[in-house]
């Protein structure tokens, strides 16, 4: 059950970082977008790991939790992990709205048109 649990909390951590890329690869032409991207994912890391230290607040995790601890840990890592790839992809999906919205534009611009 513990190999179980940690294949899925590296399943949805390879999500992650595939969606992230994705992301900072869309905004790469935009430093600004690419900035603020970075420092919520940051945030993001920092708030995952103080929401799994105060779920399990124990300086001997093992020792005050047992056996259970590392399955418990990998699937609460694993739900938390899967919420914020929900919103990668949530932003993704935003800027290539945007990046459509742009071109569109862009391309009515140059025809001396209007949207």
């Amino acid at each position: 059950m513990n190999a179980c649990a940690s294949d899925e909390a590296a399943r949805v951590e390879a999500e992650l970082n595939q969606v992230y890329q994705k992301l900072l690869s869309r905004v790469a032409s935009q430093p600004e977008a690419t900035t603020k991207i970075k420092t919520a994912e940051r945030a993001w890391i920092a708030y995952r790991d103080a929401y799994m230290d105060a779920m399990y607040p124990a300086k001997n995790k093992q020792g005050e939790y047992g056996s259970i601890y590392p399955m418990e840990a990998d699937l609460l890592r694993a739900k938390l992990t899967k919420r914020q790839v929900t919103a990668l992809k949530e932003l993704l999906h935003n800027t290539a709205v945007t990046s459509t919205q742009e071109l569109a534009r862009t391309w009515t611009r140059r025809r001396g048109t209007s949207i």
